[in-house]
């Protein structure tokens, strides 16, 4: 055996060693990368399944409901932080929604999400 033919069976050698580990490795991270896009496809097509029909709460405000005016609109913390429900913004330190908002129209007819399993 000539060394080139030498030279060329390590190479060999370390292409079936290495190259086919390697080569597996790259086609499963494209594989799980795709079964990953997939799943946060889903899981995005399901969180507007359940929470899209909550866009219509968010569009109805309460200083829209209740025609505040724009000096109570400035002192509101619900106006300042428009992207949570206000009745989120009124519960005290132990989580209790204000006897005001339980009978506020706007978080009566809030949707509630419901999560299907």
């Amino acid at each position: 055996m000539t060394n080139f033919q030498a030279f060329m069976n390590v190479v060999l050698g370390l292409l079936l060693r290495l190259g086919i580990p390697v080569a597996l490795m790259i086609v499963l991270v494209l594989l799980m990368r795709r079964i990953d896009q997939k799943w946060k496809e889903d899981a995005e097509r399901e969180r507007i399944r359940v929470y899209g029909s909550a866009s219509a709460a968010r569009n109805t405000r309460c200083w829209d409901v209740k025609k505040c005016s724009e000096e109570s609109k400035a002192r509101c913390p619900a106006y300042a932080g428009q992207e949570i429900p206000c009745w989120q913004l009124f519960r005290d330190q132990n989580g209790v929604l204000r006897e005001s908002c339980l009978g506020c129209n706007v978080f009566r007819e809030a949707p509630v999400p419901i999560l299907v399993q």
